[in-house]
């Protein structure tokens, strides 16, 4: 019966637009089931995001899933509309069907059975459904943090892992680098300084050290070009200025540093500048989101308390004990937590390969899955 339910709301919230800053509808819908199923406490922050505590007591666990999802600019070649909700080959069909409405219900539903079932007594168990993390890695969460005082001694990130029990993910540094030239007429090319000619150079060298980044094992770092403009004083001029954005994923053992120096080399020799990528938002709650994209990978060991939980939930879940963990290549609100020193681990229905994709989707059998699982972790965690 909760589970039919629970495929009814991820229908439902699948089928409520929330790109990020537009998260305002599908919030006070979450709020109302939270309200609806008995929650002891649920409230929408300062920023938009909601906070759902079942329990009262004194250790505390938190599951956080995102609600914001990309935006749609295919929608009429979708199969299945990308807001209808629509099941097909027992899967659900939409934008944020992976990532990661499905999860989301599953946990907030999964902290409900929890407390029916009295395994809440003496924990206390948070579900946060964050605002604006396309954009902004750990942002909200942090806010939330800061504003509400809640300290949960363990962590679970729900963004999709198809089931996997996840222990950490790639770090991330982004920056922004500028050549400058000199301006002159179209007709007088010689005349001036082709800003974009000389990121030319540089984005040759960035592909190379892409190239190096590849060829150095099977867990690799990455670097890519994502964006790039030019100013020039009209379409008869000489581009006075060229910019690109870069996207630096780091794994295990590098470092910001590492990163920074990078940057430094790629620049060297030339009329160029970089900074920081930092972005900044505003929430759908007119708060300022302020993103520094500049954080370290992370893993938490098999051999944690956390994970022997997740571990020990798993197999009474699924029957068996997990055959591998994995590892994800993008960055999630773990950022948040890992930075404040709480445990932190992931694990969420969808398969993450099939996130920001057309025809989006996530299997039935693994929402309800996950929300089982998710009920089995607080009744360990309870019992730790």
């Amino acid at each position: 019966m909760l589970e039919d339910e629970l495929i009814d709301f991820v229908r439902a919230i699948v089928g409520i637009r929330s790109f990020s800053d537009r998260e305002g509808e599908i919030a006070h819908f979450i709020l109302g089931r939270m309200e609806y199923l008995g929650y002891d406490e649920a409230f929408i922050d300062s920023a938009g995001s909601v906070v759902g505590r079942v329990g009262r007591g004194g250790r505390a666990i938190l599951f956080d899933s995102h609600m914001d999802t990309v935006g749609v600019e295919d929608e009429d070649e979708w199969t299945h509309p990308p807001f209808g909700g629509e099941i097909a080959d027992g899967r659900l069909y939409g934008r944020g069907a992976a990532d990661m409405k499905s999860a989301l219900g599953a946990s907030l539903y999964a902290a409900a059975a929890a407390k029916r079932k009295g395994l809440t007594e003496d924990v206390s168990v948070y579900v946060t459904c964050t605002v604006c993390e396309e954009f902004c890695d750990g942002v909200s969460l942090e806010l939330l943090m800061e504003e509400t005082g809640v300290r949960p001694d363990y962590v679970v990130i729900c963004e999709p892992s198809d089931n996997t029990i996840t222990l950490g993910h790639k770090g991330k540094f982004q920056a922004s680098v500028t050549t400058r030239g000199v301006s002159a007429h179209g007709s007088a090319p010689e005349k001036g300084v082709n800003a974009v000619y000389e990121m030319a150079k540089i984005i040759k060298k960035t592909e190379e050290l892409n190239d190096h980044l590849s060829a150095s094992g099977a867990e690799h770092g990455t670097i890519v070009l994502s964006g790039i403009s030019s100013v020039s004083a009209s379409l008869n001029a000489v581009p006075s200025e060229c910019s690109i954005y870069l996207d630096r994923r780091l794994i295990p053992g590098e470092t910001e540093g590492d990163a920074a120096a990078e940057l430094d080399s790629l620049i060297e020799g030339h009329r160029a500048s970089w900074e920081p990528g930092t972005l900044r938002r505003r929430s759908w709650k007119g708060r300022e989101l302020t993103y520094t994209p500049s954080h370290e990978a992370w893993r938490i060991s098999p051999d944690h308390e956390l994970t022997g939980i997740l571990r020990e939930a798993y197999t009474d879940t699924f029957g068996s004990a997990p055959s591998r963990y994995d590892f994800w290549d993008f960055s999630t609100n773990a950022v948040t937590p890992v930075k404040l020193g709480i445990p932190t681990i992931g694990f969420g229905p969808g398969e993450y390969k099939l996130a920001h994709m057309r025809d989006e989707n996530c299997e039935l059998r693994k929402i309800t899955g996950a929300c089982r699982f998710y009920t089995s972790v607080i009744g360990k965690f309870a019992g730790a």
